[in-house]
């Protein structure tokens, strides 16, 4: 059966431009989204990347502005955004030298940027435009934008304005409208009215209107109640069922042919329910966040390995097995953290099969 490498010029690695448009036009097409993981490091790379590998699946990889500068180090400075860039920038490099390895297409992206962290964005586009005048396509697939805690004229005229610097470039830009509630990244939503986390249809529409006139290589994420982080059940009323009705609006604005003309992101996916996610991506949702549950199954193969060999790790030599016992295989980085990319890839996985990704290439 014919997958989604058939529409891709660039089967593997990096993909950029034309090919990020096809694959996300094959994926509403197809209901199915690509889960959209925030790494931190090689290790949460590689995760990733197997799990996409062994699931034969195309997958996001993307760095926060925190992620990046923890990508740097977190003993480099981050005045004027310094770690954040630089560490988003060797994310970058690492990711594409890598990705190709694993046989499967990556989307390279960048994660939540608010008004206040423009400068971050900025200095990678600079990175962007430098590697596109070396190789004919930006360093980055794409990059978001997130001026959703701004009045609307607002957001919309500084989102176009750098939909127009990302345009020649054929790169792709998120946008988010309606904010996402809980807290990420510095950004504290926890404490808003509960109506602004659901964005209305004629938001929607002057956002496609603007935007599409500079570029057809844009995503919104727009608001149905989604907020950060995972929550007592009960506690978040999420309504995808509304990004159909932005579909239908924005369908019969433009009098257009396609039911469904907008290209949308579910934000704060984790601890939503598999019925949400499908509902959400039937109305065109190609691409869903997940860092909460990715960052605990992360640790939950550490946390496991270090309590049951809590024997052998708490010193150089000497374990139950004698006292002169060398315990090196034990406390060997290369082993307790590779017990966290297991459980890590593992939720990956999972993730690729509830939004109907598996297999999908």
């Amino acid at each position: 059966m014919p997958g989604a490498l058939e529409v891709l010029s660039r089967k593997q690695g990096v993909i950029v431009g034309d090919d990020v448009m096809a694959l996300f036009k094959y994926a509403r097409e197809h209901k199915f989204a690509i889960p959209a993981i925030n790494v931190t490091s090689s290790s949460t790379v590689v995760a990733s990347l197997e799990a996409a590998r062994d699931a034969k699946s195309p997958i996001i990889l993307q760095v926060s502005q925190g992620g990046a500068a923890y990508f740097a180090g977190k003993g480099v400075s981050n005045t004027n955004q310094f770690a954040s860039i630089n560490g988003a920038i060797a994310a970058a490099h690492y990711i594409r030298a890598i990705a190709p390895a694993y046989g499967i297409p990556v989307v390279l992206h960048t994660d939540h940027c608010a008004k206040k962290l423009l400068p971050w964005l900025d200095g990678m586009l600079d990175e962007d435009e430098k590697y596109f005048q070396a190789h004919g396509e930006p360093l980055f697939s794409s990059h978001m934008i997130d001026l959703s805690e701004e009045e609307k004229d607002e957001n919309i005229a500084i989102t176009k304005k750098y939909l127009e610097r990302a345009a020649p470039m054929k790169q792709w830009l998120e946008m988010e409208i309606g904010i996402t509630g809980g807290e990420e990244d510095g950004v504290d939503n926890t404490g808003v009215d509960n109506s602004a986390l659901y964005t209305q249809p004629e938001d929607i529409y002057d956002v496609y209107a603007a935007l599409s006139s500079v570029s057809p290589y844009f995503s919104i994420a727009a608001g149905f109640g989604n907020v950060h982080g995972v929550y007592k059940p009960g506690n978040v009323k999420l309504h995808p069922e509304l990004l159909g009705s932005h579909q239908a609006y924005t369908k019969e604005q433009i009098k257009g042919t396609e039911d469904k003309p907008l290209f949308l992101v579910f934000h704060g996916g984790s601890g939503s329910s598999k019925e949400e996610f499908l509902t959400a991506i039937s109305h065109g949702v190609v691409k869903v966040n997940l860092d909460t549950d990715l960052q605990f199954a992360y640790l939950q193969g550490i946390r496991d390995y270090m309590l049951t060999k809590k024997d052998y790790i708490m010193k150089q030599v000497g374990n139950p097995e004698g006292d002169d016992k060398p315990n090196k295989k034990y406390f060997d980085p290369r082993v307790w953290v590779r017990e966290g990319e297991k459980t890590m890839s593992a939720r990956v996985k999972e993730a690729l099969s509830d939004f109907n990704t598996a297999n999908q290439l």
